[in-house]
């Protein structure tokens, strides 16, 4: 399905979690939901395991749910009641492997796609399988490219959403730091949001990425969600503190046709030589 001619608002949430505990977070869920659909919102992104919360150690074979599970129904339910996308992220169960999920669901509550992350950062090798494969998923609003967190360190990956059609690739995740990597390295909430901005750059494409805020196991969860422009401008963005924050984004216009005539980085590329 291609984009709309006409811009799509999108809004990214920025939120806390309780830790181990659905039922919170998903009238969380719900009330950021219903705020997006307010504020004129086609689609609402949601941060990585926005559920559950991310450490939940031994809690994992408790709170991983089934594809069919009782939180994607009642975050289908929040989908179609708002006439609004949901991309959330969550864990689920499948064939005896648990995943750090990324769900889309469109306006009528059906799941459009359950996106498995790839690419698994330090000890979520110990509690989760790998997803094997990118997703693009065609909607009403345009193709979506679904990512997790650490996925969006590895631009080779996200050139490959970008092949695959994606209008605009989403980003739900939980970047945390504590004071040894912010002291000494200066590992940040502004830093990753100037990655987000590097990859919506070096691809000429739209990227929204949907930060924690909070405190788990001795982390801080850094925020600094962001709405990102081919450009690399930022098109919304937050710092600290739970909230939302939408921008416009126009996929067929004068201005975007004129920037990606000079910007033309994938052309441009010399595979040959970078063996």
């Amino acid at each position: 399905m291609d984009a709309p001619n006409n811009p799509v608002m999108i809004a990214v949430v920025q939120m806390d979690c309780t830790l181990g505990e659905v039922e919170p977070n998903l009238k969380r869920i719900a009330h950021f939901t219903r705020l997006a659909a307010e504020m004129g919102a086609g689609i609402a992104v949601f941060p990585e395991c926005a559920t559950t919360g991310y450490f939940v150690g031994e809690q994992l074979e408790r709170l991983a749910e089934m594809p069919d599970g009782p939180s994607l129904r009642a975050l289908g339910e929040m989908a179609r009641t708002n006439r609004i996308h949901l991309a959330v992220g969550l864990i689920v169960k499948e064939h005896g492997r648990n995943y750090d999920a990324q769900a889309l669901l469109g306006p009528d509550g059906r799941l459009l796609g359950l996106y498995r992350k790839a690419h698994l950062f330090s000890v979520e090798k110990r509690h989760f399988a790998a997803g094997d494969a990118p997703l693009v998923v065609s909607t009403a609003i345009g193709r979506i490219g679904m990512t997790i967190c650490y996925d969006l360190i590895f631009p080779e990956y996200i050139r490959r959403i970008v092949d695959l059609g994606a209008d605009l690739i989403i980003n739900s995740t939980d970047w945390i730091a504590d004071t040894y990597q912010t002291s000494v390295w200066g590992w940040s909430g502004s830093m990753t949001q100037s990655l987000a901005s590097t990859r919506a750059l070096e691809n000429s494409t739209f990227l929204a990425m949907a930060n924690r805020v909070g405190k788990e196991a001795g982390f801080d969860c850094l925020g600094w969600s962001c709405i990102a422009a081919p450009s690399g401008k930022l098109l919304g963005a937050l710092e600290d503190g739970e909230g939302i924050v939408t921008a416009p984004l126009a996929f067929h216009s004068e201005d975007l046709e004129r920037w990606r005539a000079i910007a033309t980085y994938r052309s441009d590329r010399r595979p040959e030589i970078y063996g």
